[in-house]
């Protein structure tokens, strides 16, 4: 099992923790991981776009001109497509664009996130992050003296103390071990995590 330092909010090393190889040490699945954040991106979207097709626009009943002799090209409707106020060709629709991820295809996208979070030295582990008013300058301090940048913090409990604070830090997230997901894990470049939300990760995907 691979072994990773633990530090405390003053970025000091004070311990090391044994992470489970079936969750830090897996085969990374790349496949399964942009999936993963497909499926969230997808599943994210409303959906409400909306335009008229030459069916839906109002009028255009009466056919311009004459077939032939004015010199124009022959037209049967002021709003076919080309002209101005006509329908949109192929105009989009509302629709659902969600679909669906096997639970064991999550567990292991996720598992390969952490994995590569891991071999990439970019995984933290505190012993606890916890502060005692709501202060973003302390936050702030806290990601410096650890070096984490664009991070991603993972919290075993809520502490929001420790959310409300990092809320205003640019690229910065706060989430609970039973929120994780592929896409806010790849899309930062630290991840920082307690303790306890590793034990809680371990328990769950082990």
């Amino acid at each position: 099992m691979a072994n990773i330092s633990v530090l405390n909010m003053e970025g000091k090393e004070v311990g090391s923790l044994e992470l489970n190889d079936a969750i830090f040490a897996v085969e990374v699945k790349e496949h399964l991981m942009h999936r993963a954040v497909v499926l969230q991106l997808a599943n994210n979207r409303q959906g409400t776009q909306s335009a008229k097709t030459r069916a839906a626009v109002r009028g255009g009943g009466r056919k311009p001109w004459r077939q032939k002799g004015t010199g124009h090209a022959r037209q049967g409707s002021i709003r076919s497509p080309q002209w101005r106020g006509g329908g949109v060709v192929f105009a989009p629709q509302p629709r659902d664009y969600s679909f669906k991820m096997n639970r064991k295809e999550k567990q292991a996208a996720i598992c390969s996130a952490l994995t590569t979070k891991l071999n990439e030295n970019k995984l933290i582990v505190l012993d606890e992050f916890k502060l005692g008013e709501i202060k973003t300058k302390a936050a702030k301090k806290v990601l410096e003296d650890i070096k984490a940048n664009k991070a991603l913090i993972v919290l075993g409990e809520k502490e929001e103390n420790v959310i409300l604070s990092a809320r205003n830090l640019e690229s910065v997230e706060t989430t609970l071990t039973n929120s994780i997901n592929v896409y806010d894990i790849l899309n930062h470049d630290s991840l920082v995590m307690t303790k306890d939300a590793v034990s809680k990760i371990e328990e769950v995907y082990a």
